[in-house]
């Protein structure tokens, strides 16, 4: 891959696609593409079929997906499996249609059965059946994958998929109702935080800039107070959904961005098939090999946030998967190994929240 080589990023403005981006900017690549989703739907076949045919990328990056946490996943199944397959079609499609050199697709670990052995192993895929909360976003990402496997196998193309752990970082999403769980919670502290201090000009600048159902800043206080109370925050308490209990691995997403990157210059699809008569499982699993409860994880977050009020979970929520900790093995083999653990990660994470 050369610096000039022209490069499409899918979903350059996203958690992880911004990262992705910047790291290849850093890096000297010269020639990068994006379209925000207003100037290219995803979803629309022609119109993918049209900016593939007016910009002929070299290298594709597939980072853009329809993606939330447990109770975006739960709510709406539908949209998850369908806006999914649909984005990866396309895009994967006509990867393939204009000959592009090298695609690099991004899933999720939630590929992986719920009750799989841990540490989790590449191998591990379409052993047992999947967690239910989030089971159709998860075979959405399985199809991807066994696409590129597929196409790789049929037609000698070399499209490599990544599953990274739970990421966050910069440009997270800090939507109440679909963003994942960490910067869900360190939203919710933050603004628990806010009313038990008496803070009300800063829950109200935070609103404005990232309004709940509608509600911003400039909305009455008691219909402020009564939308933070349906998501579980009140001026002496933060409620969280589950018990606690459940184990996650986090991986902060500029790390997940090097990761990808050092893959796309460095590993191709003959470096991961294997000898064996039926090849599978040539995805790459990307995370740290840590993982912390979900109890801990707050407590974490109280801790930087200096939050002084009650924390409490909702056992009547659901926990989702109770672990997934990735094993990390052929990661390291393929010589990359992570950087930033989870304490230094939070604090950065609130930083950033602060900062915008």
């Amino acid at each position: 891959m050369n610096k000039d080589s022209k490069i499409y990023v899918a979903g350059h403005h996203g958690l992880v696609g911004s990262a992705i981006w910047n790291n290849l900017r850093q890096k000297g690549y010269t020639t990068l593409v994006g379209k925000s989703h207003k100037e290219l739907d995803l979803m629309d076949g022609m119109a993918v079929r049209e900016f593939f045919d007016a910009e002929q990328p070299e290298y594709v990056i597939l980072a853009a997906a329809h993606v939330g946490g447990i109770m975006a996943n739960s709510l709406y199944r539908a949209d998850f499996i369908y806006k999914n397959l649909q984005i990866q079609q396309n895009v994967i499609g006509e990867s393939f249609r204009h000959s592009v050199k090298k695609l690099l697709f991004l899933g999720s670990t939630c590929i992986y059965p719920r009750d799989a052995v841990q540490p989790i192993k590449e191998t591990e895929l379409l052993t047992a059946p999947l967690e239910y909360t989030n089971e159709p976003y998860a075979i959405a990402k399985i199809a991807g994958l066994k696409m590129c496997e597929s196409f790789n196998l049929q037609y000698g193309t070399n499209y490599i998929a990544v599953m990274p752990t739970n990421l966050y970082g910069p440009n997270d999403n800090f939507d109440l109702e679909c963003s994942h769980v960490l910067p869900a919670m360190i939203r919710k502290i933050y603004l628990g935080k806010c009313l038990n201090e008496g803070s009300w000009g800063a829950v109200c600048k935070d609103l404005n800039k990232r309004p709940v159902e509608g509600i911003t800043g400039d909305h009455k206080p008691d219909e402020i107070i009564t939308v933070l109370k349906k998501y579980g925050i009140s001026k002496n308490q933060v409620e969280l959904w589950g018990t606690g209990k459940p184990l996650r691995e986090f991986l902060w997403s500029e790390e997940m961005a090097d990761a990808s990157v050092h893959v796309l210059e460095h590993v191709n699809f003959e470096d991961l098939k294997g000898t064996d008569k039926d090849v599978r499982n040539c995805h790459i699993n990307i995370g740290t090999g840590k993982e912390l409860s979900i109890r801990e994880l707050a407590e974490l977050i109280v801790k930087t946030v200096k939050y002084n009020g009650e924390l409490a979970f909702n056992s009547d929520k659901p926990d989702g998967t109770m672990r997934k900790l990735t094993d990390v093995t052929k990661l390291h083999e393929l010589g990359w190994q992570h950087k930033i653990d989870i304490e230094e990660g939070v604090e950065r994470m609130f930083n950033w929240y602060l900062s915008e």
